[in-house]
C-alpha cells in the first residue's frame, strides 16, 4: 500500500517504499556533509533491531479463528484476500498486486485455500510453509488462459459454501471482486471491513509493543537529525539524515520534511526548499517494525521563533493535550477530535476546518492510515489497546504550520503517548536534548 508520502511526491527519500519493508533498497541523497563524514549524531545511533520480536504462527492462526468468529457474527460465509496487507497480517504472506489474481480464501467452517497462478506457485509455497496455512491448505493452481475465479468457486463449493456471503477485504480490486461474483452467481458480496478491521483496530500487547518500539526508533532518528541539520540544507538533505538515521539502527524508515511557507500545507510540497534561520522546518514520517508503524511529526525552528509561531505552538500543544486527557474506553471517536479542535477553534484559529484542515487522527496498526479514524460522525466506542495518531495542526496559508504528532495508545482507563512530548519549537525534543 503505498503511504500518503509517496502518493503525493513530496520529498526524496531514503527508502523505495513501505509495502516491501523488509528488503527496501536505499536511495536518494548521500547523507554525509560535504566533508564525507556523518553527523556525529547519527553516526552514534546503534541498532535496536534485536528488540523487535516477530509475529508468530500461532497468533497468525489467533487471528484466523477471531476472522471466522466475526464472520459468523457478521453472516459471511467466506473471506477473500488478495495482495496487500491483511493477506500478511492473516497469514504471513507479502504478495503485491498485479492482474493476475492470487488470493487466499478462509471459510466460515473448513480450511483455507489457496488460489495462484501455476508459475508462481513454488513462490508462493515459500511463505505459505512459513506461516499458518503450513498443514491443510488446499492449493488451486490456473494457467494463464484458466480462469481463477472458477477455482474461487470450486473451493467454497467443495466446503459446501455455494450459496451464502463472501466478504471482499476493502482493498481487493474490483476486476478480482468482480471475477469472482461471476463465477458465484449464488453468492452475494460483502464487505469485509467488519471483519479485517474488526480483527486489526484492537492490538495485542505484543503488536503495541512492535508499535512501542517502532516510535521510539523514529524519534531517535528524528531527534539525531535534528542535532545535525545545518542553515543552507535542503528538504531532501533531511530527508536523508533521518533514513539513514533510522538504518543505522536497524530498520527502514522515512519522511517527508516541509519548511516555511510550505509546512502550511499540511502534507508538503513538491517545491525545492532550504533551510534558512528563524524558519520553521516540519518532518513527518516513521518506520516499521516486524511490520507495525510508527508516525511521528516534529516541528521546529532552526534559530529564534517569531512571537506568532510560539503562540502557534502553544495553541496546539494544548489541543494535542486536550486530545489525549479526553480519549478513554467507551468514548466515542469523534469527541477526541472534538477536543482537540475546540481549544484551537477557541484560540481564534477557526471557524471548523479553517486553520485546522485536516481529522485530529487514525487508526494506526500494519498500515499508516487504517480504522478507525478520530474525526467528526464516527461514533464508534474506543477500546483498550487501540491505537491512534494524535495530531492537530495550524496551518496559516503564505506562512508557516505547525504539527505536533506523536502515536497514542488506549489504555485500560484512559490513553498514552508511546513517545515524550515535543515541549518547544527551539527544544523539539526537551531540555536535555
Amino acid at each position: 500500500m503505498v503511504s500518503r508520502r509517496k502518493f503525493i511526491g513530496v520529498s526524496a527519500v531514503a527508502v523505495a517504499g513501505t509495502a516491501c519493508h523488509r528488503s527496501i533498497a536505499r536511495t536518494g541523497p548521500d547523507p554525509a556533509n560535504a566533508e564525507g563524514t556523518m553527523p556525529p549524531a547519527i553516526a552514534a545511533l546503534t541498532s535496536a533491531k534485536d528488540q523487535a520480536q516477530p509475529i508468530t504462527v500461532d497468533e497468525r492462526r489467533a487471528r484466523i479463528e477471531h476472522a471466522r468468529a466475526l464472520m459468523h457474527d457478521n453472516d459471511l460465509s467466506a473471506m477473500m484476500l488478495t495482495g496487500g496487507t491483511s493477506l500478511d497480517y492473516f497469514t504471513g504472506i507479502q504478495w503485491g498486486l498485479s492482474e493476475r489474481l492470487l488470493a487466499v480464501v478462509i471459510p466460515v467452517r473448513g480450511a483455507p485455500f489457496l488460489v495462484t497462478p501455476a508459475f508462481e506457485r513454488a513462490r508462493a509455497m515459500e511463505q505459505v510453509a512459513e506461516g499458518p496455512l503450513d498443514t491443510g491448505t488446499d492449493v488451486m493452481t490456473w494457467q494463464e488462459h484458466e480462469s481463477p475465479y472458477a477455482l474461487v468457486a470450486q473451493g467454497l463449493q467443495s466446503r459446501g459454501l455455494a450459496t451464502g456471503r463472501l466478504g471482499i477485504e476493502e482493498t481487493v480490486r474490483y476486476v478480482f471482486s468482480d471475477g469472482a461474483a461471476h463465477a458465484l452467481p449464488a453468492m452475494s458480496l460483502a464487505s469485509a471491513t467488519p471483519v479485517t478491521a474488526g480483527c486489526r483496530m484492537v492490538k495485542t500487547d505484543h503488536e503495541v509493543a512492535l508499535m512501542r518500539l517502532a516510535a521510539a526508533v523514529t524519534l531517535r532518528a528524528y531527534h539525531a537529525t535534528w542535532q545535525s541539520i545545518k542553515e543552507g540544507m535542503t528538504q531532501q538533505d533531511v530527508s536523508a539524515l533521518v533514513a539513514e538515521g533510522h538504518r543505522r539502527q536497524g530498520f527502514d524508515g522515512e519522511a517527508t520534511v516541509q519548511v516555511g511557507e510550505y509546512s502550511a500545507l499540511p502534507h508538503g510540497s513538491r517545491t525545492p526548499q532550504t533551510i534558512r534561520d528563524g524558519t520553521i522546518v516540519m518532518i513527518d514520517g516513521g518506520c516499521k517494525a516486524e511490520g507495525y508503524t510508527s508516525d511521528i511529526t516534529r516541528t521546529f525552528v532552526l534559530g529564534r521563533p517569531t512571537d506568532e509561531m510560539r503562540k502557534v505552538f502553544d495553541i496546539v500543544y494544548r489541543a494535542q493535550t486536550a486530545a489525549l486527557q479526553t480519549a478513554r474506553p467507551g468514548l466515542e471517536c469523534q469527541a477526541v477530535d472534538a477536543a482537540a479542535r475546540t481549544v484551537i477553534v477557541g484560540a481564534g484559529y477557526g471557524p471548523d476546518y479553517t486553520y485546522f484542515g485536516h481529522r485530529l487522527g487514525h487508526g494506526m496498526g500494519m498500515d499508516g492510515h487504517e480504522w478507525p479514524y478520530l474525526v467528526r460522525g464516527n461514533t464508534m466506542a474506543m477500546q483498550p489497546n487501540m491505537m491512534f495518531s494524535d495530531e492537530p495542526g495550524i496551518y496559516i496559508p503564505g506562512k508557516f504550520g505547525v504539527r505536533i504528532e506523536d502515536d497514542m495508545h488506549i489504555t485500560a482507563d484512559g490513553a498514552e503517548l508511546l513517545t515524550p512530548r515535543s515541549p518547544s519549537l527551539e527544544q523539539p525534543f526537551g531540555p536535555a536534548a
